[in-house]
């Protein structure tokens, strides 16, 4: 194996640590091709679609590839912004928002990027980008609350894979999940609260996660239970009786069994069983994308409004909310202790710098 080239070495260098968040990904463009790309990446990935190469690859070439990306397309388009995909545009701000939040308590030095999985700025791109930036230590925070096989674990396959093709390895953390952490469940709380004080109250409060296919609970993924968890926490946060709140799974993919209620039908069976307005929120989502925007806010609302409902509500996902940017802080913290501090005193780093260089040019280093 041909290991990547590495920084100059320089000694008495200051110790620096370096932050990435990592999100799912998004075509570069609304088109059908950049959609293609995208797909064939994360569709190829073997943690997405746990079906035997033999068999999931003729039909992903051969059929979803030649007949999925112009309507996906169709529905990137209706949801793009002027500064591109939402989902890049939003995990882009919360990186550059926790920079400055998390530098207001922190004095030692410290950079943050942020990844995609699947697409660009890759994670081995923000990793090489760190580790030129001189970052010694790095944490990894995915941005899925809730842990999954095929969202966080592949995030952390593309990590091991840097670690293997990367001769002087960084100290790497990585964050497992925050799907009951009180700081992420407050937040949601105090979105809701705020919704529904300028809107008004629903018949019934959907919280809907993304979808996976039945047999990763029976195989062992925590993902089921832990959107259990962060719902039963944000009602018993808002004090919501049993009847007041439902859970369902959203984005349905194939034939094969999902993780149920499925969103859309339940939604239609409320709206027929008299339910005039419904609210939705996307508790497994901290930035708005294709499935919010898209999936949610439009096909939902859609069906809802055709089948008797009166009334449709998406509440917005954390995305730059002052209180998110303040608990992603907590939450990077938790991961962070001995690698930054806030009494971290610069001359006295730089001092400590120099002893080091000096004594190193004097056993015969080169610089």
């Amino acid at each position: 194996m041909a290991f990547g080239a590495e920084p100059p070495c320089k000694h008495g260098t200051i110790a620096k640590t370096g932050i990435v968040l990592v999100n799912l990904g998004t075509p570069e463009a609304p088109t059908p091709a950049a959609v293609r790309t995208y797909l064939r990446e994360f569709l190829g990935d073997p943690r997405v679609v746990e079906l035997p190469r033999a068999v999931w690859w003729p039909l992903l070439h051969g059929i979803i590839l030649r007949t999925r990306p112009k309507a996906s397309a169709r529905k990137y388009a209706a949801i793009w912004s002027p500064d591109g995909s939402p989902l890049r545009v939003h995990t882009e701000r919360q990186a550059k928002l926790l920079q400055g939040y998390l530098g207001l308590q922190v004095k030692s030095p410290f950079a943050v990027e942020y990844a995609m999985r699947y697409g660009t700025p890759s994670i081995d791109a923000a990793l090489d980008k760190l580790k030129a930036a001189g970052c010694d230590r790095i944490l990894v925070l995915p941005l899925y609350p809730q842990y999954a096989a095929s969202t966080t674990a592949t995030a952390l396959d593309r990590v091991a894979a840097f670690i293997a093709r990367t001769r002087n390895v960084p100290e790497i953390r990585t964050v497992r999940h925050f799907h009951d952490h009180p700081a992420y469940i407050g937040v949601l709380g105090t979105s809701v609260r705020e919704y529904w004080r300028e809107h008004g109250r629903p018949d019934k409060l959907v919280m809907s996660f993304h979808g996976l296919p039945r047999y990763t609970l029976d195989r062992g993924d925590p993902y089921h239970c832990e959107c259990q968890k962060t719902a039963r926490l944000l009602a018993e946060d808002l004090e919501l009786v049993a009847s007041g709140w439902l859970l369902t799974f959203q984005s349905r993919f194939g034939r094969t069994e999902w993780l149920k209620p499925y969103t859309q039908p339940t939604l239609e069976a409320l709206a027929r069983q008299g339910a005039a307005r419904v609210d939705v929120i996307c508790p497994g989502f901290v930035s708005d994308c294709l499935e919010t925007l898209e999936e949610i806010n439009m096909e939902c609302r859609a069906a809802f409004l055709a089948h008797g409902g009166k009334s449709f509500h998406y509440i917005p996902c954390a995305n730059e909310r002052e209180d998110w940017i303040k608990a992603l802080v907590t939450i990077a913290l938790g991961h962070l202790g001995g690698w930054v501090s806030s009494a971290w005193d610069h001359a006295a780093a730089q001092a400590a710098a120099r002893a080091s260089e000096q004594r190193a040019k004097a056993l015969g280093a080169a610089q």
